[in-house]
């Protein structure tokens, strides 16, 4: 039987108390002589390693190290938040090798923090058995159901929440009433007085607002929250359910006031289970880290093509060497792009065409299309944060308003910052097939990690080299991207 955990913090406690103790065992039974010995003459592989135990101020160092190391890799799973048995052992297997891998780096890399091969692999072989076996006794059960509360702004998509439960939530958590809701803004700010006065506000306690949410959870203890807003597209639906997941709170919408991309469309029953989960805290860095080193690495690698492009635009016919232009970044926001000029600035339309029937793009245009390097430039919105690697490409503001028109849910893909390259990038897909782009966007959101970048990242790459050698081999053939 799982042993559930009456109190959020208090599974936050045990869970990492369990890691500390358990690594600092791990530890101390790695550096026995005895296992040692057993373990660097009979083991394969291992056997070739030689035996070495640590003693004194190098093994009080390798305890600290190795504690704080693994604490932090293994945080995120310190919320007390419902898993079954298979997906807290994978997750807590990914997390110890993250750990693990740390540890060896440190150890590569400072030569004052002495920690064997064959201690670290001894180490490991036991935290990757010990830690899972451990969060699956002390698991959340998923089938147990603590306090729920309803969170939103819109009276008629949380009144519908409110039919549908079978168990009556202990409040509910919304912007200002004032003879009902309010009214808000992106950012969860009341701007107007409502019209109406929800049937809810009548039934159930009001416990704070949207900027109280994460007081609220941990206050009530809050097991699940059925998330009711206008609009799931914009920051504080986004805002709820990051809190939600930070404290281990179950998130659930009515199916009718939110699109299958963010919702388990397989499940039955109006009320449904969000599945489309922000990236917790390791994985956002190692995004923003990856998207940093490589707009560092492509600045300074590019730097003496990007000064031949902007000698050669000049050469060619005089006029600006950036093209610049106001695009949709995450959560409906706008920003400026920045690319080399590649079309004669006059007559700019947001319909979307292609290169072939284009003949405002110039000589040198054409070479920088086909060669992808007009988009040197976005490595700067990347540095910045503006822009990531991997994402939905920025769509011009004009566009949009046609785009939307075209295909419905399109602005489902201000879900995450705007990339460079994405799926429907390598996958030969671009504005003049709306539905299709919008499809593989949707696809990238579900998918997104880490991992799932560099993937695409490295397709990108390799279909950029095959561009720049067939335009040199062929300078003649014409690309097929839009501005």
């Amino acid at each position: 039987m799982a042993y559930v955990m009456a109190s959020g913090w208090r599974y936050r406690s045990v869970s990492a108390l369990g890691t500390l103790l358990i690594t600092a065992i791990a530890l101390t039974l790695a550096n026995l002589p005895a296992v040692q010995g057993v373990v660097t003459t009979r083991l394969p592989v291992i056997a070739k390693l030689s035996a070495a135990t640590l003693s004194n101020g190098q093994l009080v160092l390798v305890y600290l190290t190795s504690v704080l190391v693994l604490l932090g890799a293994m945080a995120p799973l310190f919320k007390p938040r419902p898993r079954r048995i298979l997906d807290t052992v994978l997750a807590v297997q990914k997390r110890v090798l993250i750990g693990l891998l740390a540890l060896a780096a440190i150890g590569y890399f400072d030569y004052s923090y002495r920690l064997p091969r064959s201690t670290l692999i001894i180490m490991g072989a036991v935290v990757l058995v010990a830690l899972p076996a451990f969060f699956v006794a002390i698991r959340l059960n998923p089938e147990e159901n603590g306090p729920t509360i309803i969170v939103g702004d819109d009276p008629a998509a949380m009144a519908n929440l409110h039919a549908e439960m079978d168990e009556k939530p202990i409040g509910y958590v919304s912007p200002p009433l004032e003879n009902g809701l309010a009214k808000t803004d992106g950012s969860g700010m009341a701007v107007s007085k409502p019209t109406q006065t929800p049937q809810i506000s009548k039934e159930l306690p009001r416990l704070g607002g949207l900027t109280k949410l994460d007081d609220v959870l941990v206050e009530y203890d809050v097991d699940t929250a059925l998330l009711g807003f206008s609009t799931s597209d914009r920051a504080d639906f986004f805002g709820a359910l990051d809190e939600c997941y930070e404290h281990g709170v179950a998130a659930k919408v009515h199916r009718d006031h939110v699109d299958n991309v963010l919702a388990d469309s397989d499940a039955s029953g109006p009320i449904v289970d969000v599945e489309l989960e922000p990236l917790d805290a390791q994985d956002y860095l190692l995004k923003r880290t990856f998207d940093l080193a490589f707009s560092l690495f492509g600045l300074l690698m590019l730097a003496p093509v990007s000064l031949a492009i902007l000698i050669a635009i000049k050469l060619d016919d005089g006029g600006p060497i950036f093209y610049e232009q106001e695009r949709t970044a995450e959560f409906g926001q706008s920003f400026t792009i920045y690319k080399f000029r590649t079309m004669t600035p006059e007559g700019e339309s947001p319909v979307p065409t292609s290169d072939d029937s284009n003949d405002r793009i110039t000589r040198v245009g054409r070479i920088l299309r086909s060669t992808h390097f007009d988009e040197i430039p976005q490595l700067v919105s990347i540095l910045t944060g503006t822009m990531s690697v991997v994402g939905p490409r920025a769509v011009w503001r004009e566009e949009e308003t046609i785009l939307q028109d075209e295909t419905d849910q399109w602005r489902r893909r201000w879900f995450v910052k705007p990339g460079l390259t994405g799926l429907a990038q390598i996958e030969s897909v671009t504005s003049e097939d709306p539905a299709e782009k919008l499809r593989l966007d949707l696809a990238y959101i579900r998918q997104q990690s880490f991992w799932f970048d560099v993937k695409i990242v490295i397709r990108q790459l390799w279909m950029v080299v095959g561009d720049v050698v067939g335009t040199i081999v062929a300078p003649e053939s014409e690309p097929s991207d839009d501005e």
